[in-house]
């Protein structure tokens, strides 16, 4: 086990290296944000700690309620983690909402305006109409 005293760490024999002191701390965030509003809440948690008790103990699920663990993805410094997963001191654990479009369609959508519009190029995908060009 290992301990803290007086900024020190000492070490004791009686744990081995594959056994994992679950009564040690460590720090995590916990974000969320919509466009209004964000919050960051950092918390204190045993070193065997879930990605979902974290978020749980954090308590954000009370600041936004629209959270759903069984909807929304959550990540790790924006690496997409299992709710069952185990935090490590300095994770951010981020709740991510869901998509309100598809970027393909969104992307495939655009493109066609502006093909519509005489203002495709090679970015869009489609041909300059040569009666709207801009002098």
């Amino acid at each position: 086990m290992v301990t803290l005293t007086n900024n020190e760490f000492t070490h004791s024999d009686d744990v081995t290296g594959d056994e994992r002191v679950v009564d040690e701390k460590v720090t995590v965030e916990v974000v969320y944000g919509v466009p209004h509003k964000q919050k960051i809440l950092t918390i204190l948690v045993t070193a065997d700690t879930t990605v979902e008790q974290a978020i749980m103990a954090s308590g954000i699920i009370d600041l936004f309620p629209e959270i759903d663990l069984s909807i929304n993805k959550v990540g790790i410094w924006n690496r997409a983690v299992k709710l069952s997963d185990e935090v490590n001191d300095l994770d951010r654990i981020e709740v991510y909402r869901p998509l309100i479009a598809d970027p393909k369609d969104v992307r495939k959508r655009r493109a066609e305006k502006a093909k519509l519009e005489g203002r495709a190029d090679k970015t869009t995908g489609g041909r300059v109409n040569p009666l709207r060009v801009d002098k």
